[in-house]
């Protein structure tokens, strides 16, 4: 075989593993950190005084500057685990929720337990993954939806 059919061979194996895996797995988690906030926690930026757009199980989020997108993450649906905290044994082991975004972080109507975080969670969400008593946790987040999460 010469060296330029097993070039062509190699680069079209390498842009079907490309697409292939781009199909089946095109989201990835990402790392950030999260917060918590206690009511109320109405009015919200995203939903204003409706209560009835909030998840009834109390897991939702307020989104921190860098998943905001200008309002575009109102209504997404986060898969998000507790991956560590500056005190250990702060996470909840092999525990993840589904949260809802309902709110922007920078106008949040009560002060989240720490800034600059990626989401500030409502108490029932972070305790759910965490211990309440932490301030900060780092979190594994992403977008719901996605494969092999």
């Amino acid at each position: 075989m010469s060296s330029s059919l097993a070039t062509l061979i190699l680069s079209s194996l390498f842009i079907v593993s490309f697409i292939v895996l781009h199909l089946f797995f095109p989201c990835r988690a990402d790392v950030g950190t999260a917060a918590s906030y206690s009511p109320p926690y109405l009015p919200s930026k995203c939903y204003g005084t409706e209560a009835t757009e909030f998840p009834s199980s109390n897991l939702f989020a307020a989104a921190g500057d860098g998943i905001w997108d200008n309002g575009a993450a109102c209504g997404r649906q986060y898969l998000v685990r507790c991956i560590s905290a500056e005190q250990p044994r702060t996470c909840i082991p092999d525990q993840s929720i589904q949260i809802k975004i309902v709110d922007y972080a920078a106008t949040a109507v009560s002060a989240a337990s720490a800034s600059g975080t990626t989401l500030v969670l409502s108490d029932k969400a972070f305790g759910s993954i965490a211990n309440t008593t932490a301030i900060l946790i780092n979190i594994e987040f992403q977008q719901d939806g996605c494969f092999g999460y």
